[in-house]
């Protein structure tokens, strides 16, 4: 069983900002292979179902990003997921505007949900696909841009970005972390 988990914030205050692409792919993949992500508990929104012929369980915790530990230390507990089966994707200012970036492991660039999820588990052993949302083009404080709606230039293409991200999670259950790196790593979508 690998769990999936989407970061972002939870409410409509937040729906289309930044910080939210993790929930936005989770949605996209829960889409693709219709599954329903309505559970609540474990301080998450989660459903279960199969992606590349693996069981899977696809969340969004509900708690705000910097508790996401919460989160997916209770889906983990519960469910018995072992942390080389966990999968985290979040947004990343240090990744440019359009990349995704598959790795395993490492630190946590002052993303506040991977610190609270790699606080509660005590490790970073696990894998994660970082979406690139480039850094503040107009000297707005960090804060600010990543809880802002995307500027409209980016905003066309973040259909496609959110595609590509889903096929990176795909492509990593599917043919392992190394197959999957060497594939989306590379890619540029804008």
């Amino acid at each position: 069983m690998h769990l999936v988990v989407g970061l972002g914030n939870p409410g409509k205050t937040y729906e289309h900002t930044r910080h939210n692409v993790g929930f936005m792919v989770v949605d996209r993949l829960a889409g693709a292979n219709s599954i329903t992500v309505k559970g609540k508990r474990f301080f998450s929104l989660w459903g279960r179902g199969d992606i590349a012929d693996h069981k899977v369980i696809l969340a969004k915790p509900q708690a705000f990003m910097n508790r996401s530990g919460q989160g997916v230390h209770a889906l983990m507990a519960y469910f018995k997921v072992d942390v080389k089966e966990l999968l985290v994707i979040h947004d990343d200012l240090d990744v440019d505007f359009g990349r995704i970036k598959i790795v395993h492991g490492g630190g946590d660039g002052g993303h506040r949900g991977v610190q609270a999820i790699h606080q509660t588990l005590g490790e970073d052993r696990y894998a994660r696909v970082k979406v690139g949302i480039g850094r503040p083009r107009f000297a707005e404080a960090v804060e600010d841009y990543v809880l802002s709606p995307w500027y409209e230039d980016q905003g066309g293409h973040l259909g496609e970005i959110v595609d590509t991200a889903a096929a990176a999670v795909t492509a990593i259950l599917a043919r392992g972390l190394e197959g999957a790196m060497a594939e989306f790593n590379s890619k540029h979508v804008p």
